[in-house]
């Protein structure tokens, strides 16, 4: 995962570094295997990413570090943007709800990209959540089963 996650900080430097953000990668101290599409946990990560970087403000610092548990291996994006009200926070993975509608519809998107992210981490055994404190910032955080999950289509196949 090291490797993937710095592949997908140089991908999206550029657009930090327009806006003068610092956009870092913290490796881990040992190297994290993930089960999953890659094409698809990547999609997820730059969700994340990208929305890290356009809801921040100018100047803003954006870290991504692994973590993990007895269970689970943690991927994080912790940002010091404009962070997410209590009252908008459980609702932030329903399909097309905005937080900000006005600034929202400014900066483009459909208002499904955390719902999306959370079903595929879903489908890859996991899940994705988020902390939050208005004014001070967010880290969504991508739980991965350190346990190779049995995938949606293998059942499938099993009960046929």
């Amino acid at each position: 995962m090291n490797e993937f996650l710095e592949t997908m900080v140089r991908q999206n430097k550029i657009h930090a570094e327009a806006k003068h953000q610092e956009l870092t990668f913290e490796p881990y101290e040992k190297e994290v295997i993930i089960f999953g599409d890659r094409d698809r946990v990547g999609q997820v990560v730059n969700n994340i990413v990208t929305n890290a970087i356009k809801y921040s403000l100018d100047q803003a610092k954006i870290k991504i570090y692994i973590s993990e548990d007895d269970t689970y291996y943690k991927i994080s994006v912790k940002d010091t943007g404009m962070g997410i009200s209590r009252e908008d926070l459980p609702r932030i993975f329903e399909r097309f709800y905005r937080v900000d509608k006005a600034r929202s519809r400014a900066m483009g998107g459909t208002g499904l990209g955390l719902a999306i992210a959370k079903e595929i981490m879903e489908s890859h055994g996991g899940r994705l959540t988020a902390e939050s404190e208005y004014g001070k910032g967010t880290t969504m955080t991508m739980w991965f089963p350190k346990e190779r999950p049995v995938l949606e289509y293998e059942q499938e196949d099993a009960g046929a």
